[in-house]
């Protein structure tokens, strides 16, 4: 289960049906759901998924024991380790209640409970769950947030963490995407958390001519060539005890494509005209959004330069396959903008919104910052429409990304239902063991899915 759900809901779990309206009606406040069993308390704890939840101990079938009590509360701690558990005991009942709150419960009240006491101790439980979740989510974005990368994709962020692993490394990673994906944003981070004392420098070898990429890439010394008035560094030797970036490293020369071998083996270069070699640390970082090994096929790329290139390859989904971003990142620029600018940041509109998800984004990021700073500069008042992007808003009766849970929950749920039902034949017990639920809870599902 999902622990960034903001919880809005409490579940009270208790066989006395009299003392659950009791309960029911001293937390009204609450949005408040009830179960009298583990079998049902389970199955709304799916549903609602609760911040908080009330319950005794003494479920049935063990009214007077706490073996079913105990069950239940591991399994609640095993679908969502941040749910806060308030156990409700008998008044001598005290070494329970401990372990209990060993086990992972939030609080314990002996019953009688006072209901001021139970609606305060709920009050702060709910507000200690939505301290901690938003305190995770502030986290996973910071953490996502690679370098300048801002991103809520889970590719994306799967990305950031295979960056951040590789980093301390010396292996040449090469970043392979469509144009505006983002390449030297995360070329950047990987510098950024390798902890490098050198420079970061990056070259586009497809926008430097031929004859003068060896010279920009491994230097020169005086005389050389013609106008080599002094000796120069090159790229490389810049980028010494840093990140080196070749940019459209498929554009790259076959004449210059041995060269690069070369330093990649030895790890040290000679300039133009020099005979005397240069030892450099430096960490490669390729990108290029052709496909390499087509360009091998085809004979314009080496096979052996390839392979020292692709000791990690990192391959970046464009914008119209990452989640969320191209709002949030339209919101990111408005307000970096609007800073810019010092004045107050514009908002989008919801057929702006609409349009901003429906486009396809060929030029991926770096198109729709081009297409925000205009919107920005064109827009008539703090509001941003879609005319003011130039992109179609579509129909806002047409259906586009589901954003009622419940509705995705019961989606998801359906699904995994019917997946186990086909893979057990049938089967029942065998299901319900494969999807962690219990055959009651299964069966309680599969009516309320109309699943026969």
């Amino acid at each position: 289960m999902s622990s960034d759900v903001r919880p809005a809901s409490l579940l009270i779990i208790e066989d006395d049906l009299a003392l659950q309206k009791q309960l029911k009606w001293s937390l009204d406040r609450f949005e408040a759901h009830t179960a009298s069993d583990a079998a049902s308390a389970l199955l709304q704890f799916r549903k609602v998924q609760p911040g908080v939840v009330t319950m005794d101990l003494g479920l049935p079938p063990d009214q007077d024991g706490v073996t079913e009590g105990f069950k239940l509360l591991e399994r609640l701690l095993e679908l969502d380790p941040y749910v806060k558990v308030i156990v409700l005991t008998g008044q001598n009942d005290q070494t329970n209640a401990l372990r209990a709150v060993r086990l992972g419960a939030y609080d314990f009240l002996a019953k009688p409970v006072d209901p001021d006491v139970l609606s305060l101790t709920v009050e702060r439980a709910l507000r200690m769950r939505e301290l901690q979740d938003e305190n995770r989510r502030l986290s996973a974005e910071q953490a996502g947030a690679l370098g300048g990368l801002l991103t809520r994709d889970d590719a994306m962020l799967r990305i950031c963490r295979t960056i951040e692993k590789v980093a301390r490394s010396d292996a040449t990673v090469l970043l392979l995407g469509e144009s505006g994906t983002g390449k030297e944003v995360l070329a950047q981070g990987l510098h950024e958390a390798a902890g490098r004392k050198g420079r970061f420098v990056a070259i586009n070898c497809a926008a430097i001519p031929e004859n003068l990429l060896e010279s920009e890439l491994f230097g020169y010394e005086k005389g050389a060539f013609t106008g080599a008035a002094k000796a120069t560094p090159g790229k490389i030797e810049v980028a010494h005890g840093g990140t080196l970036m070749l940019d459209e490293i498929g554009d790259l020369p076959m004449s210059l494509q041995a060269k690069l071998l070369r330093f990649l083996q030895e790890r040290s270069i000679e300039r133009l005209g020099a005979r005397q070699e240069i030892a450099v640390d430096v960490r490669v970082v390729g990108a290029t959004h052709q496909n390499l090994k087509q360009l091998i096929a085809d004979g314009r790329f080496r096979e052996d330069l390839y392979y020292r290139l692709a000791e990690i390859v990192v391959e970046i989904p464009p914008l119209r396959q990452r989640h969320g971003d191209a709002v949030l990142l339209a919101h990111a620029f408005l307000k970096r903008m609007a800073a810019d600018q010092r004045r107050r940041a514009p908002t989008l509109s919801d057929d702006a919104i609409r349009a901003l998800e429906r486009h396809s984004w060929p030029g991926n990021v770096r198109e729709l910052q081009n297409l925000i700073k205009r919107a920005s500069i064109m827009a008539d008042g703090d509001r941003i429409v879609a005319a003011d992007l130039g992109l179609d808003p579509g129909d806002p009766e047409e259906p586009g990304i589901e954003l009622d849970l419940r509705t995705v929950r019961e989606r998801a749920e359906r699904q995994a239902v019917v997946a186990a039902l086909a893979r057990c034949d049938g089967n029942i017990a065998r299901a319900s063991e494969l999807l962690g639920v219990s055959r009651p809870t299964l069966y309680d599902l599969m009516a309320r899915l109309q699943i026969k």
